[in-house]
């Protein structure tokens, strides 16, 4: 009776020694989706939307937002076209690219006096800050 019993305690000893040896499967977060340069331009896209455009402040008036966030390009962005003229050349692109999520401005506008407001409210909102700020 005695070998039966130290068998099983052996048995036993090895299953769990087999089983410490098993790696647990690892949990992963659920991943979104989205690029790391998505998500920062959505936050800056909503703002700039909100604070320029459907807030309707006098200094964005002859300007609208083309929206282009879902690019399969890995550069989701949007622009500032001339209000009168949607298909016209951009005065103002806001953009970021694949796994960053460091925004670049650019073009004409920036060059302008409105360019410092511009990079103001782009900063502020990339940092996570939504609020509107003061008109230029």
């Amino acid at each position: 009776m005695r070998p039966t019993i130290v068998r099983l305690a052996l048995l036993a000893t090895l299953g769990v020694a087999v089983a410490a040896c098993q790696s647990s499967p690892k949990t992963a977060p659920a991943p979104s989706g989205k690029s790391a340069a998505l998500l920062a331009m959505e936050q800056v896209a909503i703002s700039a939307h909100k604070c320029w455009i459907a807030s309707k402040d006098p200094a964005f008036k002859a300007y609208q937002m083309a929206n282009e966030l879902n690019s399969f390009s890995g550069t989701p962005r949007f622009l500032l076209v001339p209000a009168k003229h949607y298909g016209g050349k951009p005065l103002l692109v806001v953009q970021a690219r694949g796994n960053s999520s460091r925004v670049e401005v650019f073009g004409p506008l920036m060059a302008e006096p409105l360019g410092a407001r511009i990079g103001a409210d782009i900063a502020r909102w990339q940092a996570g800050n939504t609020a509107c700020g003061a008109a230029a």
